[in-house]
């Protein structure tokens, strides 16, 4: 399998936040590079050496980076989508401009090369008892009543390969009703609510804090033949735009968060303001190990779970509200 460097660019102060974004998608290894360290180790006088490489000299004026190696695959493509959302989202927090310009950027290889590369192993995928998702330059001949769901995720997450994915979208085809109103928050491609309206619901809001996911997402429900009348895209982040939240509104009957574990939390208060009185919400993209602390922070807020899916030290939950 061939990897892809990909370089996340910080300072000495945006290391932990960035690292901390990292650990929240599923991303335990990475290497960092900080002028500050090696300043530490030249001014260190208990030093043994007499001799440093001219390569670890270059260090000293170095831009702070966090390096992290994605495989070269569909779920690599997905990975380095939803690093890029977080790093959007912690720029958006960053009111002081502390951490940097929070870049990501591929090593020795174009975009558009990284993103050929990987088409070669997006195939057709069977999730759930009724859905099959597939890019349009593969074909599915499959005689079996599944609904094709196709989707093109350029840089946005959501191809279905992710774990996370696929068990939101187990849970939508479970709990989905003809004519529901849906509202999809961290929408990536739009996967999840288009999946929705093709199993039957009637309207869907696709929410981003990404304004090249909102376009993404618009397109591909064009082109699974779905009416802009029925599926509007929004751009910012709910939790602190409160202009936003009116424009998107209430009444939603359903309604899918495939996001990370602290946005989640931090999201589970607003649902609330959102969702029709025993409406549903489906929360994804929550590692294991955090998944007690989300469940928490759910039922404290008043909603009810009612079913609960792992996949691969990922955690989905599907919850009705009692509010």
């Amino acid at each position: 399998m061939n990897w892809t460097e990909v370089n996340i660019f910080t300072t000495t102060e945006g290391i932990d936040p960035v690292c901390g974004c990292l650990l929240t998608v599923g991303i335990t290894g990475f290497v960092i590079k900080d002028s500050k360290d090696f300043e530490d180790f030249l001014n260190d006088k208990t030093g043994n050496w007499d001799y440093i490489d001219d390569d670890l000299m270059n260090l000293k004026d170095c831009e702070t980076c966090v390096t992290v190696y994605l495989a070269d695959n569909s779920q690599g493509a997905d990975m380095l989508a939803a690093i890029r959302s977080e790093m959007s989202a912690l720029k958006g927090r960053d009111t002081d401009n502390a951490f940097g310009r929070l870049a990501v950027e591929l090593s020795n290889v174009k975009e558009e090369d990284w993103a050929n590369n990987w088409k070669q192993y997006f195939k057709p995928l069977t999730v759930g008892e009724k859905l099959v998702v597939k890019p349009s330059w593969e074909n599915y001949s499959g005689n079996d009543g599944r609904t094709v769901l196709e989707i093109d995720p350029a840089s946005s997450f959501g191809t279905g390969q992710h774990n996370t994915t696929q068990l939101c979208l187990e849970l939508i085809e479970k709990n989905i009703q003809n004519g529901d109103k849906i509202l999809d928050l961290g929408c990536g491609s739009g996967i999840l609510s288009i999946a929705g309206l093709l199993l039957g619901a009637g309207s869907a809001s696709a929410v981003d804090i990404d304004q090249n996911s909102v376009k993404i997402a618009l397109e591909n429900a064009g082109k699974n033949h779905i009416s802009p009348d029925i599926y509007k895209g929004f751009c910012g982040n709910i939790i602190t735009d409160e202009q936003l939240r009116s424009e998107i509104g209430g009444g939603y009957d359903i309604i899918f968060a495939n996001i990370v574990a602290d946005v989640l939390i931090a999201m589970s208060p607003l649902f609330k303001t959102l969702i029709k009185h025993s409406g549903i919400i489906i929360i994804s993209g929550i590692i294991i190990e955090r998944c007690d602390e989300v469940m928490k922070a759910m039922e404290e807020n008043g909603y009810k779970r009612i079913e609960l899916k792992e996949s691969s030290g990922w955690a989905a939950a599907a919850f009705t509200n009692l509010n």
